[in-house]
């Protein structure tokens, strides 16, 4: 007598997934960056009083547009465009400004 399991194993997703949307929501997004304070924009964006150092919100905004993300695909009447639109731009900004704020390898000083 053999057992045979009856649960299907899927390889886990990596969760550094590059952002797969619309091109219209990436576009605007892409042109968003131009007017983005930090400063002032990320605090509103997250409901806080002050700026937090760059790239430490970056999960809490993915988190956030996935919700967003799904709420468009199901086309839940609670969906806001213009959230999904600032958190995108939000999104793409942090990554810029961790790269920015990461520290040189002492190898690419060296060169």
């Amino acid at each position: 007598m053999t057992a045979v399991s009856n649960v299907i194993v899927f390889r886990p997703r990596p969760t550094n997934q590059g952002l797969r949307r619309p091109g219209t929501l990436i576009r605007a997004a892409r042109e968003g960056q131009k007017t983005w304070k930090r400063d002032r924009d990320l605090p509103r964006l997250l409901r806080s009083d002050r700026c937090p150092a760059p790239g430490v919100v970056l999960s809490r905004l993915r988190a956030e547009e996935q919700i967003q993300n799904d709420m468009r695909v199901t086309q839940a009447a609670e969906y806001d465009l213009r959230r999904h639109v600032l958190l995108v731009i939000a999104i793409l900004a942090e990554m810029r400004a961790a790269i920015d704020a990461a520290p040189m390898p002492a190898t690419a000083i060296a060169l």
